[in-house]
């Protein structure tokens, strides 16, 4: 009996988790022809043996299109569906809390603890009416979930921080250029001193995209 080998076609079937599973093991080998065939075996969901009995020809060629799949720069996700739980994208940025700026800047760091990140963006829905709508309050429950929450969302919110804090810190560095001489000492301290951490945390999110791969032109 032949296994049946489902690929995936799109970002949104595949999940957190096994993105997490296969990076680990991509940092312990460097055995190209190894981690083509876990690529197929985590991503596809069959079995290691059931993978040795593929050609090789098709390995290649499956391990190629993933590849490919994980390298797509995806527009902001704003809603998904994980078990049967409706999901939006955090509505209103400025209305952000410190706890949540301060957990989103610990863990945007480290792949392996992405999913706390999806849970400050990502809530469940609470209410809503054509385009608008409200998520839940923020807490660190239910992080472990969002392992299963589909790669779309996560590297599309990847991608709108990074461009949204490059935004930021060239807005901020004009300003303070253009209009410095109207500011006090203690004004300049505070908006450097911002834009400093703004620097610090698109960097971070540089560093997650060039893991992917991912060109930011």
């Amino acid at each position: 009996m032949k296994a049946k080998l489902v690929v995936p076609n799109d970002l949104s079937a595949i999940k957190l988790w096994q993105y997490q599973k296969f990076l680990k093991l991509q940092e312990e080998s460097e055995d190209d022809k190894f981690l083509s065939m876990k690529l197929i075996e985590i991503f596809c969901e069959v079995d290691l043996a059931d993978v040795m009995k593929i050609k090789l020809n098709d390995v290649m060629r499956i391990a190629n299109h993933l590849t490919n799949l994980l390298n797509n720069q995806p527009k902001l996700v704003k809603h998904f569906n994980m078990d049967n739980i409706e999901y939006g994208f955090i509505p209103n940025l400025e209305a952000i809390s410190m706890g949540e700026f301060v957990d989103l800047d610990t863990y945007l760091s480290d792949w392996q603890q992405m999913q706390n990140a999806m849970c400050v963006l990502y809530r469940p829905v609470k209410d809503k009416y054509k385009e608008k709508y409200t998520i839940k309050e923020y807490t660190a429950e239910g992080q472990e979930k969002m392992k299963n929450m589909p790669m779309d969302a996560v590297l599309s919110s990847i991608l709108f921080f990074y461009h949204l804090g490059s935004e930021l810190s060239a807005t901020m560095m004009n300003y303070l250029q253009t209009d410095q001489m109207s500011l006090t000492s203690q004004q300049q301290e505070t908006l450097a001193q911002n834009g400093v951490g703004i620097n610090q945390f698109t960097h971070s999110l540089k560093g997650i995209l060039h893991e992917l791969n991912i060109s930011l032109n």
